[in-house]
């Protein structure tokens, strides 16, 4: 799992008061999100399953899920692609009073209980969850970078995002909608494929 170097993204206002806090502190609530896949497995179930972890615990509140997409798998420029099938891909947009690091942990401990393993780089993933931005939050330890560096480039998230926030900034790169457009003209129509026929229920 891999979470972002994160600069100011014009989201929504980004720390809002959390007024169910107590003894006289308000807790800061942040606007969050995070990018899920998997090609392993029930790829669909694995999904479901994720969201469902996530905000099972308190400290995370839902806002926005959007389509499920179908993606190639995608590996950096002159890194080695292992033979793997596609990718069910969806992003998730929340408001959280959790630290990064909690919500890492949160991350890191559904992917393991999900049985992910790491032994191959750009390997096959039952769950891959990435933290993409953490509101304005800008971040950069040997375990979280905030925001994503490479969500810019990644079309598996930012079109599935673009679906839901085309017009926020991911830090100095640009709009969602227009980085979701360069990165469609540049690995072609074919490599993000939006599957209509498959759905997720938001949590409960």
């Amino acid at each position: 799992m891999t979470a972002s170097d994160h600069k100011a993204s014009a989201h929504q206002p980004d720390q809002m008061p959390d007024r169910t806090a107590t003894g006289g502190h308000m807790l800061v609530s942040h606007r969050v999100v995070l990018s899920l896949g998997s090609n392993l497995g029930d790829r669909l179930d694995n999904l479901q399953e994720a969201v469902d972890a996530l905000f099972d615990a308190p400290g995370l509140d839902y806002v926005a899920m959007s389509p499920v997409y179908e993606t190639a798998p995608f590996a950096p420029p002159g890194e080695e692609l292992p033979e793997q099938g596609d990718y069910l891909n969806i992003v998730l947009v929340a408001d959280t009073r959790l630290p990064p690091e909690n919500l890492l942990e949160r991350v890191l401990n559904i992917e393991n209980s999900m049985r992910r393993v790491r032994e191959v780089r750009w390997g096959p993933r039952t769950l891959d969850i990435d933290i993409v931005i953490f509101g304005d939050v800008v971040l950069d330890e040997p375990d979280l970078t905030l925001p994503h560096p490479r969500a810019h480039q990644r079309a598996f998230v930012l079109v599935p995002w673009a679906d839901i926030e085309p017009d926020v900034l991911l830090g100095d790169h640009g709009r969602v909608g227009d980085l979701a457009a360069a990165a469609v003209r540049e690995g072609g129509p074919d490599a993000v494929r939006r599957r209509d026929d498959l759905t997720l229920q938001p949590p409960a």
